[in-house]
Order: structure tokens, then sequence, then C-alpha cells
């Protein structure tokens, strides 16, 4: 049995123990056969860290607008997620991954279907091949034993030669490198006063992204691969990079460079305002169609607040910091949604970012609202928790929104513009 050349595969241990049971055990040798060769520790497929496609391959899929799907044993099955080209990604056990990977395809019934064939000619089912629970523990009996973890994690902070071998930077302050594309001065405290900041109302509003329902954290801000046509990919070639040593997002969420301009980067975004999927907005005053972080830039210019208008479950997955510094960082003022995902609507708190929803039965299909208007926001200075509030709309038109400041301590961070200023600001009286 094989894997066929266009099906990627890879291995991810959890941990450094993992990949000793593993390699003692035999199965290592057995999974590099079949192409499953290690290509990194913990965090790596399910966060679209797995690698590049084969350029052939990619091709086929964008020219083809193909849905190709993608298997995992992780825990995060979004689309896009694991890979920019996999729009359906099924979660499924380490022995179904590689069951998938040789039948090639996820359209089988594994009960009727053939996995492949025996030199012969001969049907391989499944069941054929599927070790039983005896099996299982007598290897888990032999190679997962506590020597083992008291082996690796003795040596767990040496790390690996290439680790031993870098130099570090010593003193209390950080020496930031101008030339380095992966960790840069982040602009959050630029402008800073020791005083709170004046915040008055969102005056005049444009939208810069129309969405719906179900929008991710990876919508907002993947950390998979970086497109070669991308905002960002045109930023990092400007510093002589070539695609090669692009990286991925969650490789360099330590330049806020790149993450601004990879913020809604998703290709399977559905922004309204255009009429593809895809990274792209309309600058509603030109009415030209630009990447979503062009327009924003460009809304910088002339100083304009931003707004977004979403659905149901805005934030959903994984809790990620950068769905929240990315908008701040485009500009965007609030979130009108139809409902937040929980964790997502307190970390656009912790930006300064306003989180407002809809009263219930109301959206922006049911107010008639096409985001090419500009919006006004009222907040009051003596705010409440979820006291509802008024948005004004250009076209004369007025709805009430629920002010998602859930508690007081909502409030304190929005008052001192987020919860990084607040913590600078509590710091210094200290």
């Amino acid at each position: 049995l094989s894997v066929a050349p266009y099906v990627k595969t890879s291995l991810s241990p959890g941990s450094g123990v993992v990949t000793y049971y593993l390699r003692e055990s035999g199965v290592v040798s057995s999974l590099t056969k079949l192409g499953f060769d290690t290509v990194g520790f913990g965090c790596m497929t399910c966060i679209g860290n797995s690698g590049p496609l084969d350029d052939t391959v990619a091709d086929t899929i964008e020219k083809n607008d193909l849905v190709c799907c993608g298997v995992l044993s992780g825990n995060r099955n979004f689309e896009g997620r694991i890979h920019p080209n996999t729009r359906a990604n099924y979660l499924a056990s380490p022995l179904l991954v590689i069951a998938y990977a040789i039948a090639g395809r996820v359209d089988i019934d594994f009960e009727t279907e053939p996995l492949g064939k025996r030199a012969n000619g001969e049907p391989v089912y499944l069941r054929e091949i599927w070790p039983s629970r005896e099996e299982i523990h007598r290897v888990e009996t032999k190679h997962v034993i506590p020597a083992m973890f008291r082996e690796v994690y003795a040596r767990i902070e040496n790390g690996s030669n290439s680790w031993q071998s870098l130099s570090a930077p010593s003193g209390q302050l950080y020496p930031w490198d101008l030339s380095s594309t992966y960790i840069k001065n982040p602009p959050f405290f630029q402008g800073m006063t020791k005083e709170l900041p004046q915040l008055g109302s969102v005056k005049n509003a444009h939208v810069l992204l129309l969405l719906g329902d179900s929008v991710t954290t990876d919508h907002i801000s993947p950390a998979g691969s970086i497109a070669r046509n991308s905002p960002a990919a045109r930023y990092l070639a400007k510093r002589g990079l070539t695609p090669r040593d692009f990286n991925s997002y969650g490789s360099r969420r330590g330049n806020d460079d790149v993450m601004a301009r990879g913020t809604f980067a998703n290709i399977r975004l559905v922004n309204k305002l255009v009429n593809q999927s895809g990274p792209r907005t309309v600058h509603i005053p030109s009415g030209e169609e630009l990447d979503v972080f062009d327009a924003a830039e460009r809304y910088a210019q002339t100083k304009t607040p931003l707004i977004a208008i979403v659905g149901k479950e805005y934030g959903c997955g994984s809790s990620r910091d950068w769905a929240a510094k990315g908008p701040f960082l485009l500009g965007i003022k609030a979130v009108i949604a139809e409902s937040f995902e929980r964790i997502h609507r307190s970390n656009l708190v912790g930006m300064g970012i306003i989180p407002l929803q809809f009263l219930p039965g109301q959206n922006a299909e049911s107010l008639k609202l096409t985001g090419k208007e500009t919006y006004t926001i009222d907040i009051p200075s003596d705010a409440k928790p979820l006291q509802n509030i008024t948005v004004k709309v250009s076209t004369g038109q007025s709805f009430e929104v629920v002010l998602r400041f859930d508690t007081e301590v909502d409030i304190l961070y929005y008052n001192h513009g987020g919860i990084l200023n607040y913590m600078i600001r509590k710091m210094s009286d200290a």
C-alpha cells in the first residue's frame, strides 16, 4: 500500500516523548515510507504549518475552483484552516488519517470498498490491517514507559544544538533589530499619555467589511501560509524575501506589519461588499475594489474611522489575540454583530474596539443596511454595562444596539484605550 503523489502527508507529534515512543516502537519507519515525515511538534498541521502544497496541485485547485479535503487528527477543521486550498476538513483518529491518505479520497465506504490492492491485484480492506486493541496495548506496555518521560524532560531546557548555538542579547531592554521581519517593536503604545484619552463618539465611520454568520478567528487573522499575491507577501518581498522564505502568519506574529496585512486575509472570507470570496473589499468613497489592508490604509490617509457589520457567532473558533489586534491596527473602531463568541468579544474590548449587538430579530438585512453608508456611534460618558445606545446612519435612519461592555471592568479597559494601556498606566502608578 502507498500514498498517491497528489496527497500531502505530514506528521507532527505532540511532544518529544511521543516522538521517542513512536521511534522505539518501530512505527516511525512505516510512517515515513507512507510519506508521514515529521515536520514539527505540537501545533503544526491544525494551525496551517505543515508546509505548502506542490505547485502543480495548488495551481490545479485554484484554476478549477476545486473543493479539496483535508483529514487530520488535530482539533480544528475550519475552512482553509490547515491550508488555504482545503475547503473541507475532517477530524479523525490518527489511524483513519493514514487510511484516508492511502485511499486518496474521503468519499470511500471502508466497509465495502478496498483501500488498495496487493501486488497480486487482490483488494486490501481497512478491517484487514486495523490493529486490535490487544496489539496496541502490547506496544503501549512495552514502549510507553515512565523512563522515557523522565529522560526527555530531564533535558527539556537544553534544546537542540541549533538552539544552543543561537546568540541571545543581554540587558533589561530588548534591542529591537530594525532589519528583522519576524520581531518588530509594536505600535500599540505610540502616542500614549499618562492621562486617560478623550474617547468621544465614532463619527461618520465607513464600513470596511459586511460579513455573514460564523466568521471565525481564522477568517479574521489566519495563521497559515502567506499567499504569494497578498499585501503581506508584497511587504516581505520588498524586504528581499522570496516566497520560499515567507513562512506563515503564525510564525510572524511578532511583526505587526505582517499581521496587520494578514488581517481578514483568508481566501475563504465572504465580504458582501464584493462579488467574490477572498480578502477584498470596496473603498466606498472611490468605489475602488482593493485588498482589505490596502483599503484600510486608504481610509487611514483621510483619518476615516471604520466599523465592521457582521452576523451571528462573530469570532468563533480559537481565541486568537491577533483577531482583535489586527482589526485595531486596520482602524476598526466598532463591530456591530448579531452575536459574539464570548472570548472574542472580550478580546475586542481589550483592544479598545467597541462591540455592539443588534437587538433581537434585527440584523443588517432586516434594517436594509448596505454597508455603503456612514455611521455615527455615540458612547455616553457615563456608559453602563449592556445599555442600549443609538447608531445613526447617513441615510437619516437610526437604530438601537446593545453596548456589549458586559461589566464595569470592560468600561474601565475601554476608557483607557484597551487593556494594554490600562496595564501600563497601572504599572507606572505603582
